[in-house]
């Protein structure tokens, strides 16, 4: 993608925003964080706005200031919904914006997930997605008793490489789930009495270290034939999950310079796992402030950061300052090789109107970004084809 091409926006949905004081400004509406109609405003402006997707986050334990354990903590957001159940709630309420929840990999079933996201595919009309996360946190494999992680000091330890391999098999059991209905298995024909042709449904007999799986699925191929799989990755070995199994990977560069280093990584990882011909996306990852002057977003993160009482840090870049400055960013990197961005906005009553009504707007002057919803299905919207089922005869 050359740098003047239109880049593809998403905006990443957590909570009240992802600084952690968020819950406390005026606009941020916490007690009606367990309502649908909460989220239903969200993504309603998210679609105004002509985004791409919106991603829902989730997890199998409650939110903690700590990566590998609970806290205590009584002073921050605690608690979620479902999201692939929100995003199932929220489907028909919207035309044109790509719904991506996030399912945990980790202690969870493949056969479950992709029948729930061919769920979500139909609901929505072909625009559902999902982001796939490992946990290596022992408290929550407790929650499920089937076995046990070791408590661990780092993500690069082998017992993370290890959960993202299953990562990578549990996709894989997904994608031949959905693929082993052929387009044309439901005949539906009343007069001969024969609603399936019974020989376009596919065991996929899948044997691996991790899973064991026969399917056919008890759902019908989804309406995008694959829906969207993406992943957040910081380092090599989420690298590899991407290439081998991503439609898109969200990353977390510094700098420019840092962005084309992630690309070159994961597009030779994306060769040696055979998928050099095929399309994947990589979008930036970033936090940001966004006011109409710069010293009022710096102004407002550090009103957050005391709220909170200790700075706010994140995985990836904080940006505070105007729609045109972020555009500016989003332009550079753009051309240091990714081709969108999946933005956190720190206080989503605030910052979200901020992308949508400022960013938006901005990038559309600079002819960077769509007038218009020009496809009908998320993967149209991202220029990925529908793609063809790999049981089906030639």
């Amino acid at each position: 993608m050359s740098p003047s091409s239109p880049l593809h926006l998403a905006v990443a949905l957590d909570g009240t925003g992802w600084h952690p004081a968020s819950w406390r400004e005026p606009v941020a509406r916490p007690r009606e964080l367990f309502t649908a109609a909460y989220w239903a405003d969200l993504v309603a402006e998210a679609e105004r706005g002509l985004l791409d997707f919106v991603t829902f986050e989730d997890g199998l334990g409650l939110q903690s200031s700590h990566h590998l354990a609970p806290d205590d903590r009584t002073d921050q957001v605690r608690g979620r919904v479902d999201a692939v159940l929100l995003a199932a709630r929220i489907a028909p309420l919207t035309r044109h914006i790509g719904l991506v929840p996030t399912a945990v990999v980790t202690h969870t079933e493949p056969f479950h997930l992709s029948k729930a996201i061919a769920t979500l595919d139909y609901v929505s009309t072909g625009r559902a997605g999902v982001r796939v996360q490992i946990t290596a946190r022992p408290h929550e494999a407790d929650h499920f008793g089937r076995r046990t992680i070791p408590r661990i000091e780092a993500y690069d330890s082998p017992v993370v490489t290890d959960l993202f391999d299953e990562a990578a098999d549990y996709v894989e059991v997904v994608r031949r789930l959905w693929d082993s209905w052929e387009d044309d298995a439901e005949i539906r024909d009343a007069a001969t009495g024969r609603f399936i042709d019974r020989d376009k449904l596919h065991y996929i007999d899948f044997e691996g270290r991790h899973f064991s799986v026969k399917g056919p699925s008890i759902t019908p191929r989804p309406p995008q034939g694959q829906p969207l799989v993406t992943a957040l990755a910081h380092q090599t070995v989420p690298y590899r999950l991407v290439a081998r199994q991503a439609d898109v990977g969200y990353v977390t560069p510094r700098d420019a310079e840092h962005a084309r280093e992630i690309v070159a990584e994961i597009r030779a990882e994306q060769g040696t796992a055979g998928r050099a011909q095929e399309p994947l996306h990589v979008f930036g990852d970033l936090v940001v402030f966004l006011d109409d002057d710069p010293a009022a977003a710096t102004a407002r993160r550090e009103r957050l950061d005391e709220a909170a009482g200790e700075p706010y840090e994140s995985d990836a870049r904080i940006f505070a300052g105007t729609p045109a400055q972020l555009a500016d960013l989003l332009q550079e990197l753009q051309a240091a090789g990714l081709t969108g961005f999946r933005l956190r906005p720190a206080v989503l009553g605030h910052d979200l109107p901020a992308i949508t009504r400022g960013l938006v707007p901005e990038l559309q002057r600079r002819d960077a970004f769509r007038q218009a919803y020009e496809a009908d299905t998320l993967r149209g919207l991202l220029g990925l084809a529908r793609p063809a089922n790999r049981y089906a005869a030639a």
